[in-house]
C-alpha cells in the first residue's frame, strides 16, 4: 500500500510539517527543520452553506444524483472538502425531492459521501417581510411546522434549520426541533432582541449569515444584531465575499465574538463562476451578476441573491482586506465549522490535520491560490 507525503507550513500554527497519507488516511504528522520554500498547508475548507456552484443548483426542480456528484467535485477543485447543501424556501414536495436526491447521491457516490454529512434547510419558516425575507419566495413562507421537519428528517439528515423566531410560539417549537435532533439557526428575521434571546434559551445555537437577512435599517440599540453578537452560545456564520458584509463589519464581528465563535461561509449559488450578466434563477427569479461578483435581484439591487464565489475566495478576502490574523481566518473556514459538523452530524475529525483523520488537505501559495487539493475519495487535484 503506497504512502504519499505532503510538506507545507501548517497555516494554523506556522510550523513546517510533513503529512504522511496511506489509503486516504493521515498516517503521521511530523515537524520539519525548515519552512523555506514551503507552501501553506491546511485542512480542506468546510462550507456550512452552499446553495450551488458552477452551474449546479441544489434547489433546482430537476436536481439529479449526477448533479450532486458534479457539484461535489467542482467544490473539491476549489479546495472545499466538506459542504452542507442549503435548501431554501420551497414547497414541502420540492424540499423532499432535494433531500431524497441527496440521500441517493451519498449512497451511490463515494465523493459525495465523503463531503456531504447533512443538509441545511434555510426557510420556509422565516420572516414574510420585505428585507428580512431576502430573495425567498413570499408565497411559500410559512410558520414553523415541527411535523413537516420530522418528515424531511426521515429522508436525509438535517444538520440545521434556519428560522425566524418572531412568533410567540417560536421558543416552544425550537425546543421541539432540538428534540428531533435538528440544530436551529436564527436568520432571515425581523425578531426583536428579546425574541432572539428567547430563541437562544430555547436551544438555538447558530446565526445564519449574521448581518444579512434583516431590515435595511435597525434601531441603534437594542436590536437583534447586538443580541446575537453578544450571545456566546450563538456561533455566527459570516459571508466574506466582500458584498454581504463590508470588511470593517466582518472584522468587528469576529473581534467581538472571537474567531472560535464565527465560521465563514460562501452562501454560493449556481451562478458562482459565471460571467457577469442578467440571469433567471430558481430562487430569486431575475438577478444581475456584476463584474465585481455582486449578485442582486434585478428589480431591487439592494437585495442580494446569495454569493457568486467559493469559500476560498472568502478566505482570501478576509485574509487580505481585514486585519484578522491568517490562522484565525483559516480556523473559521476549517477547524471551527469542522467542530460544528461534529455537533450537527457527528462528523468527527473534520477540520483537523492529525493521525487517523481522513486526508483532506490543501496546499496554498503565498497569494492563497490553491496549488494542490488532496482528498481520500476524490484523489489529488493539481491547480
Amino acid at each position: 500500500m503506497s504512502r504519499e507525503t505532503y510538506e507545507g507550513r501548517d497555516v494554523l500554527t506556522g510550523r513546517p510539517v510533513r503529512v504522511a497519507v496511506r489509503a486516504g488516511v493521515i498516517d503521521e504528522v511530523a515537524l520539519l527543520d525548515t519552512s523555506d520554500g514551503l507552501p501553506w498547508l491546511s485542512h480542506g475548507l468546510v462550507d456550512l452553506q452552499v446553495n450551488g456552484f458552477g452551474g449546479t443548483d441544489v434547489n433546482a426542480a430537476d436536481l439529479t444524483v449526477d448533479d450532486v456528484g458534479r457539484l461535489a467535485r467542482s467544490l473539491a477543485a476549489q479546495g472545499t472538502s466538506h459542504w452542507v447543501p442549503t435548501i431554501v424556501t420551497q414547497s414541502h414536495e420540492r424540499v423532499a425531492h432535494a433531500l431524497s436526491v441527496l440521500a441517493d447521491a451519498v449512497a451511490s457516490d463515494p465523493v459525495v459521501a465523503a463531503s456531504v454529512p447533512c443538509a441545511h434547510i434555510e426557510g420556509p419558516f422565516i420572516s414574510p417581510l420585505d428585507g428580512p425575507r431576502g430573495a425567498h419566495d413570499r408565497d411559500l413562507v410559512r410558520e414553523i411546522d415541527v411535523d413537516e421537519v420530522r418528515r424531511w428528517q426521515e429522508l436525509f439528515p438535517i444538520g440545521y434549520l434556519t428560522v425566524s423566531p418572531h412568533g410567540e410560539d417560536a421558543p416552544a417549537k425550537i425546543s421541539a426541533l432540538r428534540r428531533l435532533g435538528v440544530a436551529v439557526a436564527i436568520g432571515h428575521t425581523h425578531a426583536t432582541a428579546e425574541q432572539v434571546a428567547a430563541a437562544s434559551v430555547a436551544g438555538a445555537t447558530l446565526s445564519t449569515h449574521l448581518g444579512n437577512g434583516v431590515r435595511a435599517e435597525l434601531p441603534r440599540h437594542p436590536n437583534l444584531l447586538w443580541e446575537q453578537i453578544a450571545d456566546p452560545t450563538l456561533s455566527a456564520g459570516l459571508i466574506a465575499d466582500g458584498h454581504h458584509l463590508p470588511a470593517a463589519v466582518l472584522e468587528s464581528v469576529v473581534r467581538a465574538k472571537g474567531p472560535q465563535g464565527c465560521y465563514l461561509v460562501s452562501d454560493s449559488v449556481a451562478l458562482a463562476g459565471s460571467p457577469a450578466g442578467r440571469y433567471t434563477t430558481p430562487v430569486g427569479g431575475d438577478v444581475v451578476l456584476s463584474d465585481d461578483g455582486r449578485l442582486a435581484l434585478a428589480d431591487d439591487d439592494r437585495l442580494l441573491a446569495g454569493s457568486a464565489v467559493s469559500l476560498a475566495h472568502c478566505v482570501r478576502f478576509a485574509a487580505t482586506r481585514t486585519q484578522l490574523a491568517l490562522p484565525d481566518v483559516f480556523a473559521m473556514a476549517t477547524r471551527v465549522p469542522g467542530r460544528l459538523l461534529a455537533e450537527l452530524a457527528g462528523s468527527g475529525g473534520v477540520g483537523r490535520i492529525e493521525p487517523g483523520a481522513q486526508a483532506h488537505l490543501v496546499l496554498w501559495d503565498t497569494d492563497l491560490a490553491s496549488l494542490k487539493v488532496v482528498g481520500p475519495a476524490g484523489g489529488t487535484i493539481d491547480a
